[in-house]
């Protein structure tokens, strides 16, 4: 063999091999009897939506051509309606109807939570919501739960977690009424003061959470404080607000009190969670600076209705009946003010795959037009989690997260309770 042949062969060997051609991604036509693309638009008949693998590549109008069925897989819905996939902004897919933490904190552990949290993950996708923001946890969970369904490993939503939260001693996100003697860490992580409350947040974010919850006022189900009172100070929700920011992260704040509300808002954060007592100022505050109210409305419902046989502790059905009395006159006077609306349950409070019950209630109590309350679920939900740019409404360039109902949301907005088909990503889950 002569020494430039032996180069040559050297040369050929240690050459890189040609990267291998992807396969190409998946066409898949959705012929969608009518289109709701949650813009606002109004609703488009015999449409086809091409979906090229997890992204929707263009909405058609009519049938698809031969060149387009040629090796697409099609999806048939020409006898329903087509929506974006719904999102919840307050959920807690790790926990269950009961007394509002305490009995998972002192009879459960972590591993119980993850488990919850994986069961209930199906549960919801299959009641369409395929994106949730999770406000708050007893554990890191929810952490590892989204990762685990980002893999493919579980099905369930998109999750975007706030992880552990943070509250005050002994405030609604405190274990409260025991005996100083017994060490209990609370359903929250409970923290007090500027410097606390920012290694808390840096924490948070350390260890997976795309968002932080702080509790600005007492809560329904705890013990030992009122609704009506606030908890953090303005102070101290102002520096949590700060540290998020400088790490890129937004801030909900639990907070029914108007107080706690006004206080929250002026702090900065990004959305009120609950709202119920808020007043003319919180109001005011809200549409000044763009807080997202987030109402969660059938969980006052269902402790009042269902509290007792879930283990709902009588305090709590009594401090729901007591705000049930003022929360929708005072969230409905929010909304016709014009303060901003995303939707979002308190899924938890009430078993998970209830989540579409608010709708009606928006729709009925609220004076909220179907359009909007659906809009709510999706395109405003997504520019409160941040995901406008790929989430939200059906349109090219967004993620294929599309659910279909039988008949006209637009004419009975509760027929999203019954949810027919569910994609996430470009993959069917339901049926």
């Amino acid at each position: 063999m002569t020494p430039v042949i032996l180069a040559t062969l050297l040369l050929a060997a240690a050459a890189p091999a040609a990267p291998a051609q992807a396969a190409p991604a998946q066409v898949t036509l959705i012929k969608a009897g009518r289109l709701i693309d949650g813009t606002g638009k109004a609703p488009m008949e015999n449409v086809t939506i091409v979906i090229r693998g997890d992204v929707i590549e263009s909405v058609l109008r009519g049938a698809p051509g031969a060149e387009l069925l040629r090796g697409a897989r099609v999806i048939d819905l020409s006898n329903q309606t087509v929506l974006p996939g719904l999102m919840d902004c307050h959920d807690h897919i790790a926990g269950t109807p009961g007394d509002g933490g305490d009995n998972q904190m002192l009879q459960e552990t972590d591993a119980h939570q993850a488990l919850w949290g994986a069961m209930h993950a199906k549960i919801t996708l299959d009641a369409g919501f395929t994106t949730i923001r999770n406000v708050g946890s007893g554990s890191y969970a929810e952490v590892a739960l989204k990762r685990f369904i980002n893999q493919g490993l579980f099905p369930g939503p998109r999750i975007y977690t706030a992880t552990k939260g943070l509250g005050i001693t002994g405030g609604h996100a405190d274990i409260n009424g025991w005996s100083p003697d017994v060490p209990l860490r609370g359903y929250a992580q409970i923290v007090d003061g500027v410097d606390a409350i920012r290694h808390a947040v840096r924490e948070q974010i350390k260890y997976g959470a795309d968002l932080i919850k702080i509790t600005a006022s007492g809560g329904v189900l705890s013990s030992g404080d009122s609704v009506h009172h606030e908890q953090y100070s303005e102070e101290e929700i102002r520096a949590a607000v700060e540290e998020a920011a400088r790490l890129g992260r937004k801030v909900a704040a639990h907070a029914h009190a108007a107080k706690g509300i006004v206080n929250a808002t002026r702090a900065g954060v990004a959305s009120i969670e609950h709202g119920s007592l808020i007043d003319d100022l919180g109001i005011a505050l809200m549409k000044q600076k763009g807080t997202y109210m987030v109402p969660t409305l059938y969980t006052l419902d269902f402790i009042i209705d269902e509290g007792k046989e879930s283990g709902v502790p009588q305090y709590g059905i009594d401090k729901a009946r007591e705000i049930s009395r003022v929360q929708r006159a005072n969230l409905k006077k929010a909304y016709q003010a014009g303060v901003k609306f995303a939707y979002g349950t308190d899924a938890a409070v009430f078993p998970h795959g209830r989540n579409a019950r608010d709708f009606g209630i928006l729709v009925d109590q609220l004076g909220v037009p179907p359009m909007e309350a659906i809009r709510m679920a999706t395109q405003y939900a997504a520019d409160l989690i941040g995901i406008s740019d790929t989430a939200g409404t059906i349109e090219p360039g967004k993620w294929a997260d599309l659910i279909a109902v039988a008949g006209d949301p637009l004419q009975n907005i509760r027929l999203l309770e019954d949810v027919k088909f569910v994609m996430k990503g470009g993959v069917a889950f339901k049926p």
